[in-house]
């Protein structure tokens, strides 16, 4: 199974329920390409709903770090939520746990952008 994207608006938030894999190929570049299309309409606060990712390999934590690159260099803020144990794990292994702000409830998530 491949990645699976939905966006959708909360308040002036844009969150992207991501599910599936984000690997090398199809997936990581479904996101990288939703990321940039977003900001290029103008989204500047963006949350990623990983709760329902099964897996990520390095080229998918690699996409994740460009994302935020990108968005950030656009002037917005990319989140991250609902991270998946397998997820966090990897997270911290990497060290780029505490270079994303990750949040565990969606309300909470989408006030921290205000």
């Amino acid at each position: 199974m491949s990645v699976k994207l939905n966006t959708r608006q909360v308040g002036d938030v844009t969150v992207i329920d991501v599910s599936g894999r984000i690997t090398l190929g199809e997936g990581a570049s479904a996101l990288r390409d939703a990321l940039r299309e977003l900001t290029a309409k103008g989204n500047k606060k963006i949350l990623l709903n990983l709760g329902d990712v099964t897996y990520i390999d390095s080229s998918g934590i690699g996409e994740l770090v460009s994302g935020f690159t990108t968005v950030a260099n656009q002037g917005g803020t990319l989140k991250l939520l609902s991270l998946t144990k397998r997820v966090k794990d990897l997270l911290q292994i990497t060290k780029l746990y505490t270079v994303f702000d990750v949040h565990e409830d969606e309300a909470h998530a989408v006030r921290s952008f205000a």
